[in-house]
């Protein structure tokens, strides 16, 4: 394929392409995480990839805490040492419980299973995305900016899918691609086009974000911990930043939101976070930077993570709750499997349905072994498991490592999760009554703004 691309950085306007039809083995729609990810390691296995993003980078993105689990990926990238110079180290996550008398427990990486990942970063998104996207084009995919894909026909012909894209400028670009890569985020461009993205009805949950300054941090090395506050109608997040910003957000459900009336998103937001006292003293002399936004449909799942040309990474294929700052993790990890699958499908056309089947294995397990401690995090018997653990059969080390999100490879913590797992169902019974009444209500908070009772 010509080099007649602009590096990551540059935009449409800046590099005219001598040719409105163009070839490659890859297309990569979307430069966040998943896609930057992918096309690097595409490129740099050889293959020819063209990578589109609608946006501009930098652009402002939630997501702005990683995991340890992340640290190898970026080592493997070669941006090890640029995100270290982004990012406040996190050492560890915290929670608080106001059925606990707003009590703080800490979940220190240092004490996970795995020793050797004992910190992670908070990072403002748009350097991180920035510093992907950048490496992607050093790597030697071609990468444009501000280039939207329209559409995408993946049986064009036996061999190539075609898509059609728009500068932002108005120049059409047309590409003919062997293998597409939809790493579209939040726009789960195929997944929504092919009507198989759903939403999660286990967790339907809307997010309410902004940016602030001044809010009061925690001393010395446990400055940059990530807090989680629950409160009556979901939970917090608290992601201090390196340049003095605090990310808070407030995760709910739709019948909450539906409270809302004739509010602005600001004042909703403020009014969400005097209910949370331990929070609202944290951010007594703090002011928003960034004016609020909200994201509603936040959890999601679609139909396949593939089909015969095709793959959904990260986000184009799922959303879960990001209580456990699990989405950059998810996004990067589908990409390297990604990489491994679609290499084979390119060079070994004999492999390509077990290559693809692995593919799917891989990426359904991160989202499982996730949700099922997400979907019972406001539960009762969760709440007391997490503000009081225990480390019998190394219980709180598995815990920790899955927040550290060491779920990958030969972790040995399956043993010790299955345990905790058993308690936490005999805690459920336990308190029966109490478990019982959590479960209808938490039904009924889930439900969808239209199929909630009126009045």
């Amino acid at each position: 394929m010509e080099n007649t691309y602009p590096a990551a950085g540059g935009t449409a306007s800046e590099a005219a392409s001598s040719s409105s039809t163009l070839q490659c083995d890859v297309l990569v729609i979307g430069g966040g995480p998943a896609g930057s990810t992918a096309a690097t390691l595409l490129a740099r296995q050889g293959h020819s990839v063209l990578l589109l993003d609608k946006d501009r980078h930098p652009r402002f993105h939630i997501g702005e805490s990683l995991l340890p689990a992340n640290l190898p990926l970026f080592e493997q990238l070669g941006v090890a040492d640029e995100i270290r110079a982004i990012g406040i180290t996190k050492h560890a996550a915290e929670f608080v419980s106001p059925a606990h008398g707003n009590r703080k427990q800490a979940f220190e990486f240092a004490q996970a299973w795995d020793k050797t990942m004992p910190f992670a970063y908070q990072v403002r998104r748009s350097e991180f995305d920035r510093i992907l996207l950048d490496n992607a084009a050093r790597s030697g995919a071609q990468v444009f900016q501000q280039c939207k894909v329209e559409s995408v026909d993946l049986e064009a012909t036996p061999e190539w899918a075609e898509a059609r894209a728009r500068h932002a400028d108005g120049r059409e670009l047309t590409c003919r691609a062997r293998f597409v890569v939809d790493a579209s985020g939040r726009d789960t461009f195929l997944a929504s086009r092919m009507k198989i993205k759903h939403k999660n009805p286990r967790h339907n949950s809307v997010a309410v974000f902004a940016h602030f300054a001044n809010a009061r941090r925690n001393p010395g090395a446990a400055e940059g911990n990530i807090t989680i506050y629950w409160f009556d109608h979901g939970w917090f997040w608290f992601i201090p930043l390196q340049d003095g910003a605090t990310s808070v957000g407030m995760v709910t459900w739709p019948y909450f939101m539906r409270t809302r009336g004739e509010r602005s998103l600001r004042q909703f937001l403020l009014d969400g976070i005097a209910q949370c006292p331990p929070l609202a003293e944290r951010l007594q002399d703090a002011q928003i930077v960034h004016e609020p936004e909200a994201t509603g449909n936040f959890s999601y799942l679609s139909e396949r993570t593939h089909g015969r040309n095709y793959v959904l990474l990260g986000d184009a294929f799922a959303f879960i709750d990001p209580v456990f700052s699990s989405g950059v993790l998810l996004a990067m990890q589908s990409a390297f499997a990604a990489a491994r699958a679609i290499d084979v499908w390119l060079k070994q056309p004999a492999q390509r349905a077990q290559a693809l089947a692995q593919l799917d294995r891989d990426m359904r397990h991160g989202p499982r072994e996730f949700s099922w401690f997400i979907y019972r995090m406001t539960t009762p018997a969760m709440r007391d498991l997490f503000m009081g653990p225990r480390n019998t059969f190394r219980v709180k080390e598995a815990i920790i490592s899955l927040l550290a999100g060491d779920i990958y490879g030969q972790t040995p913590i399956w043993r010790s999760l299955r345990v905790f797992k058993a308690i936490y169902y005999l805690t459920s019974l336990a308190q029966l009554p109490t478990s019982l009444r959590s479960w209808r209500w938490r039904k009924q908070a889930i439900r969808t703004v239209d199929e909630a009772p009126q009045g």
